[in-house]
């Protein structure tokens, strides 16, 4: 069986909705015990927006996931679990709230 290290969490923004996205990080980090990493005003990794990780462990994650699909006001979030295998956890682990994105996979292969 595969094991889930942990979760992450992707907030997707842009210029218009950084304030937004910023906010919501804040209030899961303030609400739940997870990690958040930087605001990136870039397209980092296999993301085609810019982001904000929370990093989430697999005791919180339905609490979490739970709250940020009643807050999040609209923003796409992408979600999912860390097993070790990048390519998988990102093509064929995810779960996606609002719009689906293609991710850039090639830095998988």
């Amino acid at each position: 069986m595969t094991v889930i290290k942990d979760f992450h969490v992707h907030v997707y923004f842009d210029q218009d909705t950084i304030i937004q996205a910023q906010q919501l990080c804040e209030q899961a980090k303030e609400k739940f015990p997870v990690q958040m990493g930087r605001v990136h005003e870039k397209n980092v990794g296999p993301h085609p927006r810019w982001s904000c990780q929370l990093l989430a462990s697999p005791e919180i994650f339905g609490e979490l996931v739970s709250w940020i699909s009643l807050h999040r006001q609209g923003l796409t979030v992408f979600i999912h679990a860390n097993t070790g295998d990048d390519l998988k956890d990102h093509r064929d682990h995810a779960i996606w709230m609002g719009e689906m994105l293609d991710l850039d996979l090639s830095i998988f292969a």
